[in-house]
Protein backbone atom coordinates (compact mmCIF):
# COMPACT_ATOMS: atom_id res chain seq x y z
CA UNK A 1 0.00 0.00 0.00
CA UNK A 2 2.57 2.20 0.52
CA UNK A 3 4.32 1.35 -2.71
CA UNK A 4 1.35 3.09 -4.60
CA UNK A 5 1.56 6.51 -1.81
CA UNK A 6 4.93 6.93 -3.22
CA UNK A 7 4.26 6.17 -7.11
CA UNK A 8 1.60 8.73 -6.90
CA UNK A 9 4.17 11.20 -5.41
CA UNK A 10 6.49 10.68 -8.38
CA UNK A 11 4.11 11.12 -10.01
CA UNK A 12 2.49 14.60 -8.70
CA UNK A 13 6.49 15.60 -9.11
CA UNK A 14 7.31 14.68 -13.02
CA UNK A 15 3.68 15.90 -13.71
CA UNK A 16 4.29 18.82 -11.88
CA UNK A 17 7.98 19.34 -13.85
CA UNK A 18 6.13 19.32 -17.52
CA UNK A 19 3.73 21.76 -16.03
CA UNK A 20 6.93 23.87 -15.67
CA UNK A 21 8.49 23.41 -18.86
CA UNK A 22 5.11 23.24 -20.93
CA UNK A 23 4.74 26.70 -19.03
CA UNK A 24 8.49 28.43 -19.57
CA UNK A 25 7.74 27.55 -23.45
CA UNK A 26 4.40 29.40 -23.32
CA UNK A 27 6.04 32.02 -21.66
CA UNK A 28 8.55 32.37 -24.15
CA UNK A 29 6.17 31.89 -27.23
CA UNK A 30 7.43 35.69 -28.74
CA UNK A 31 11.27 35.12 -27.29
CA UNK A 32 13.26 35.78 -30.57
CA UNK A 33 15.73 32.65 -30.79
CA UNK A 34 13.97 30.60 -28.04
CA UNK A 35 13.95 26.90 -28.58
CA UNK A 36 11.47 25.16 -26.30
CA UNK A 37 11.78 22.26 -24.44
CA UNK A 38 9.83 18.86 -23.84
CA UNK A 39 9.84 17.06 -20.54
CA UNK A 40 10.94 12.99 -20.97
CA UNK A 41 9.42 10.64 -18.32
CA UNK A 42 11.12 6.93 -17.48
CA UNK A 43 9.91 4.47 -14.67
CA UNK A 44 11.63 3.74 -11.73
CA UNK A 45 13.54 0.53 -10.54
CA UNK A 46 11.05 -2.29 -9.73
CA UNK A 47 10.62 -4.30 -6.96
CA UNK A 48 11.42 -8.10 -7.71
CA UNK A 49 8.92 -9.89 -6.02
CA UNK A 50 9.96 -13.31 -7.55
CA UNK A 51 12.29 -14.02 -10.24
CA UNK A 52 12.13 -15.70 -13.62
CA UNK A 53 13.07 -19.63 -14.18
CA UNK A 54 14.19 -21.69 -17.15
CA UNK A 55 12.14 -24.46 -18.31
CA UNK A 56 12.69 -27.74 -16.20
CA UNK A 57 11.06 -30.54 -17.86
CA UNK A 58 8.57 -31.52 -17.05
CA UNK A 59 7.92 -27.68 -15.81
CA UNK A 60 7.72 -24.76 -18.26
CA UNK A 61 10.08 -21.36 -17.06
CA UNK A 62 7.81 -18.68 -15.13
CA UNK A 63 8.64 -15.08 -16.10
CA UNK A 64 9.61 -12.73 -13.44
CA UNK A 65 7.19 -10.97 -10.91
CA UNK A 66 8.07 -7.20 -10.13
CA UNK A 67 5.65 -4.37 -9.01
CA UNK A 68 7.33 -0.87 -10.31
CA UNK A 69 7.71 2.26 -7.60
CA UNK A 70 6.72 4.86 -9.92
CA UNK A 71 8.00 7.36 -12.28
CA UNK A 72 10.85 9.77 -12.40
CA UNK A 73 12.08 12.51 -14.86
CA UNK A 74 14.72 10.93 -17.36
CA UNK A 75 15.62 14.77 -19.24
CA UNK A 76 14.40 17.86 -20.83
CA UNK A 77 15.33 17.99 -24.11
CA UNK A 78 15.91 20.95 -26.18
CA UNK A 79 13.78 20.95 -29.51
CA UNK A 80 16.77 22.71 -31.89
CA UNK A 81 14.61 23.11 -34.40
CA UNK A 82 14.43 26.55 -36.98
CA UNK A 83 11.84 29.18 -35.92
CA UNK A 84 10.19 31.48 -38.13
CA UNK A 85 11.47 34.35 -39.39
CA UNK A 86 10.25 37.62 -38.80
CA UNK A 87 11.08 40.99 -41.05
CA UNK A 88 12.24 43.51 -39.29
CA UNK A 89 14.36 45.76 -41.54
CA UNK A 90 16.95 46.47 -39.46
CA UNK A 91 20.40 45.94 -40.89
CA UNK A 92 22.20 44.28 -37.73
CA UNK A 93 18.84 41.66 -37.18
CA UNK A 94 20.10 38.80 -38.46
CA UNK A 95 18.94 35.40 -38.51
CA UNK A 96 21.29 32.20 -39.39
CA UNK A 97 19.45 29.79 -42.32
CA UNK A 98 19.96 26.58 -41.01
CA UNK A 99 22.98 25.02 -38.36
CA UNK A 100 24.93 27.26 -35.74
CA UNK A 101 25.27 30.23 -33.15
CA UNK A 102 26.06 33.42 -32.96
CA UNK A 103 29.43 33.70 -30.74
CA UNK A 104 28.86 36.67 -28.24
CA UNK A 105 30.99 37.55 -25.27
CA UNK A 106 29.79 38.13 -21.27
CA UNK A 107 32.66 39.53 -19.50
CA UNK A 108 35.46 37.10 -19.96
CA UNK A 109 32.64 34.16 -20.93
CA UNK A 110 31.98 32.69 -23.82
CA UNK A 111 28.53 32.23 -25.11
CA UNK A 112 26.34 30.85 -27.96
CA UNK A 113 23.04 32.31 -29.22
CA UNK A 114 20.48 32.18 -32.11
CA UNK A 115 18.95 35.78 -31.16
CA UNK A 116 20.33 37.63 -33.63
CA UNK A 117 18.54 41.54 -32.52
CA UNK A 118 21.86 42.89 -32.64
CA UNK A 119 23.09 46.67 -32.25
CA UNK A 120 26.13 48.91 -32.35
CA UNK A 121 26.80 50.39 -29.06
CA UNK A 122 28.24 53.92 -28.91
CA UNK A 123 32.04 52.55 -28.90
CA UNK A 124 34.40 54.09 -26.31
CA UNK A 125 37.09 55.96 -27.63
CA UNK A 126 38.91 56.05 -24.00
CA UNK A 127 39.06 52.24 -24.19
CA UNK A 128 42.41 50.75 -23.23
CA UNK A 129 43.58 48.10 -25.45
CA UNK A 130 42.60 45.45 -25.68
CA UNK A 131 39.38 47.27 -25.39
CA UNK A 132 37.92 48.26 -28.71
CA UNK A 133 37.38 52.02 -29.08
CA UNK A 134 35.08 51.73 -32.29
CA UNK A 135 31.53 50.94 -32.45
CA UNK A 136 30.78 47.37 -31.24
CA UNK A 137 27.89 45.04 -32.46
CA UNK A 138 25.58 43.80 -29.34
CA UNK A 139 22.90 42.28 -27.81
CA UNK A 140 20.11 43.91 -26.30
CA UNK A 141 22.22 42.93 -22.68
CA UNK A 142 25.10 44.46 -24.10
CA UNK A 143 27.57 41.13 -24.72
CA UNK A 144 29.46 41.80 -27.69
CA UNK A 145 29.27 40.04 -30.78
CA UNK A 146 32.40 37.74 -31.72
CA UNK A 147 33.94 37.66 -35.23
CA UNK A 148 37.50 38.07 -37.25
CA UNK A 149 38.84 41.20 -38.13
CA UNK A 150 39.73 40.82 -42.09
CA UNK A 151 42.51 41.67 -44.81
CA UNK A 152 42.68 44.02 -47.75
CA UNK A 153 41.44 41.35 -49.48
CA UNK A 154 38.31 40.65 -46.99
CA UNK A 155 39.86 37.22 -45.75
CA UNK A 156 39.22 36.83 -42.03
CA UNK A 157 42.48 37.07 -39.91
CA UNK A 158 43.71 36.27 -36.39
CA UNK A 159 41.72 35.37 -33.87
CA UNK A 160 38.20 35.78 -32.00
CA UNK A 161 37.53 39.44 -31.40
CA UNK A 162 34.46 41.85 -31.16
CA UNK A 163 32.84 42.65 -34.15
CA UNK A 164 33.69 46.53 -34.34
CA UNK A 165 32.17 49.21 -37.32
CA UNK A 166 35.21 51.85 -37.91
CA UNK A 167 33.75 55.37 -37.73
CA UNK A 168 36.54 56.43 -40.41
CA UNK A 169 38.81 55.05 -42.24
CA UNK A 170 41.42 55.91 -45.18
CA UNK A 171 40.66 54.47 -48.62
CA UNK A 172 42.01 55.25 -52.05
CA UNK A 173 39.56 55.25 -55.02
CA UNK A 174 39.99 51.65 -55.43
CA UNK A 175 38.49 50.91 -52.35
CA UNK A 176 41.75 49.47 -50.84
CA UNK A 177 41.68 50.46 -47.30
CA UNK A 178 44.63 51.74 -45.38
CA UNK A 179 45.84 54.64 -48.56
CA UNK A 180 46.40 57.50 -47.34
CA UNK A 181 44.51 58.84 -50.11
CA UNK A 182 41.45 60.73 -48.19
CA UNK A 183 40.35 59.51 -44.55
CA UNK A 184 36.33 59.10 -44.84
CA UNK A 185 33.39 58.65 -42.12
CA UNK A 186 31.46 55.97 -42.49
CA UNK A 187 28.04 56.33 -44.09
CA UNK A 188 26.28 53.77 -44.29
CA UNK A 189 27.16 49.52 -43.48
CA UNK A 190 25.19 46.07 -44.04
CA UNK A 191 25.90 42.32 -43.72
CA UNK A 192 25.83 39.41 -46.03
CA UNK A 193 24.90 36.51 -46.27
CA UNK A 194 28.29 34.68 -46.18
CA UNK A 195 28.09 37.35 -42.41
CA UNK A 196 30.78 39.81 -43.92
CA UNK A 197 30.27 43.75 -42.56
CA UNK A 198 30.51 45.99 -45.03
CA UNK A 199 31.17 49.84 -44.67
CA UNK A 200 30.67 52.52 -47.12
CA UNK A 201 33.61 54.99 -46.89
CA UNK A 202 33.52 57.85 -49.43
CA UNK A 203 31.68 55.97 -51.89
CA UNK A 204 33.72 53.08 -51.49
CA UNK A 205 32.85 49.79 -50.16
CA UNK A 206 34.88 48.54 -47.55
CA UNK A 207 35.13 44.76 -45.94
CA UNK A 208 35.87 45.50 -42.03
CA UNK A 209 35.18 42.22 -40.16
CA UNK A 210 33.66 38.98 -40.51
CA UNK A 211 30.96 37.46 -38.02
CA UNK A 212 31.74 34.15 -36.31
CA UNK A 213 29.50 31.50 -36.33
CA UNK A 214 29.99 27.79 -33.96
CA UNK A 215 28.55 24.89 -34.82
CA UNK A 216 28.03 21.50 -32.26
CA UNK A 217 28.63 17.97 -32.22
CA UNK A 218 25.46 17.64 -30.06
CA UNK A 219 24.03 21.01 -29.38
CA UNK A 220 21.11 19.82 -27.45
CA UNK A 221 23.37 19.37 -25.28
CA UNK A 222 23.95 22.80 -24.25
CA UNK A 223 23.58 24.85 -21.24
CA UNK A 224 20.89 27.49 -21.12
CA UNK A 225 21.78 30.54 -19.08
CA UNK A 226 19.48 33.11 -19.33
CA UNK A 227 19.31 36.00 -22.06
CA UNK A 228 18.36 33.57 -24.67
CA UNK A 229 22.23 32.40 -24.86
CA UNK A 230 23.78 28.81 -24.23
CA UNK A 231 26.92 27.87 -22.83
CA UNK A 232 28.78 24.67 -23.84
CA UNK A 233 29.11 21.55 -22.07
CA UNK A 234 30.71 18.15 -21.76
CA UNK A 235 27.38 17.30 -23.63
CA UNK A 236 27.53 18.93 -26.20
CA UNK A 237 31.24 19.31 -26.90
CA UNK A 238 33.63 22.20 -27.62
CA UNK A 239 32.15 24.84 -30.15
CA UNK A 240 33.84 24.63 -33.61
CA UNK A 241 33.87 27.87 -34.80
CA UNK A 242 34.13 28.90 -38.60
CA UNK A 243 32.19 31.64 -40.70
CA UNK A 244 28.61 31.17 -42.22
CA UNK A 245 28.41 28.81 -45.16
CA UNK A 246 31.32 26.21 -44.46
CA UNK A 247 30.98 23.01 -42.70
CA UNK A 248 27.52 22.81 -42.58
CA UNK A 249 26.80 26.38 -41.03
CA UNK A 250 23.80 28.65 -42.56
CA UNK A 251 24.09 31.58 -44.41
CA UNK A 252 23.15 34.82 -42.48
CA UNK A 253 19.98 36.66 -43.53
CA UNK A 254 19.79 40.79 -42.96
CA UNK A 255 16.91 42.71 -41.57
CA UNK A 256 15.18 39.56 -40.20
CA UNK A 257 15.00 38.08 -36.44
CA UNK A 258 14.45 34.31 -35.77
CA UNK A 259 11.35 33.73 -33.97
CA UNK A 260 10.69 31.08 -31.12
CA UNK A 261 9.92 27.36 -32.42
CA UNK A 262 7.24 26.87 -29.85
CA UNK A 263 4.20 25.46 -31.34
CA UNK A 264 1.28 26.52 -29.14
CA UNK A 265 -1.04 24.23 -29.85
CA UNK A 266 1.34 21.31 -28.98
CA UNK A 267 1.74 23.03 -26.17
CA UNK A 268 -1.57 23.45 -24.64
CA UNK A 269 -1.95 20.05 -25.42
CA UNK A 270 0.72 19.32 -23.01
CA UNK A 271 -0.60 21.61 -20.58
CA UNK A 272 -3.64 19.38 -20.77
CA UNK A 273 -1.75 16.17 -20.82
CA UNK A 274 0.09 17.05 -18.00
CA UNK A 275 -2.76 18.60 -16.02
CA UNK A 276 -4.59 15.11 -16.12
CA UNK A 277 -1.41 13.34 -15.08
CA UNK A 278 -1.22 15.54 -12.33
CA UNK A 279 -5.03 14.56 -10.85
CA UNK A 280 -4.47 11.14 -11.28
CA UNK A 281 -1.43 10.68 -9.56
CA UNK A 282 -3.01 12.68 -6.56
CA UNK A 283 -6.09 10.28 -6.90
CA UNK A 284 -3.43 7.06 -6.49
CA UNK A 285 -2.60 8.87 -3.31
CA UNK A 286 -6.50 9.85 -2.08
CA UNK A 287 -7.68 6.29 -3.24
CA UNK A 288 -4.61 4.87 -1.17
CA UNK A 289 -5.17 6.76 1.93
CA UNK A 290 -9.09 5.38 1.61
CA UNK A 291 -7.94 2.10 1.68
CA UNK A 292 -5.60 2.55 4.66
CA UNK A 293 -8.28 3.95 6.64
CA UNK A 294 -10.12 0.83 5.53
CA UNK A 295 -7.52 -1.08 7.07
CA UNK A 296 -6.90 0.87 10.32
CA UNK A 297 -11.12 0.35 10.53
CA UNK A 298 -11.29 -3.66 10.39
CA UNK A 299 -10.92 -3.82 13.99
CA UNK A 300 -12.78 -1.55 16.34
Amino acid sequence: MLRSLFAGISGLRVNQTMLDVTGNNIANANTIGFKGSTTIFQDTLSQMLNGASAVSPPRGGTNPIQVGLGVQLAATSTNMTQGSAQTTGRATDLMIQGDGFFVVQRGNETLYTRAGAFNFDGGDPNAAPPQPTEPCLVTPTGNRVMGYAVDANGNPTGGLTPVTLPRSMAVDADGDPGTPDTVEDVQSYSIGQDGKLRGIYGGVQVEVAQLAIADFANPQGLEKVGETAYRASASSGQADINVSGVGGRGMLMAGTVEMSNVDLAAEFTNLILAQRGFQASSRIITTSDQVLEELVNIKR
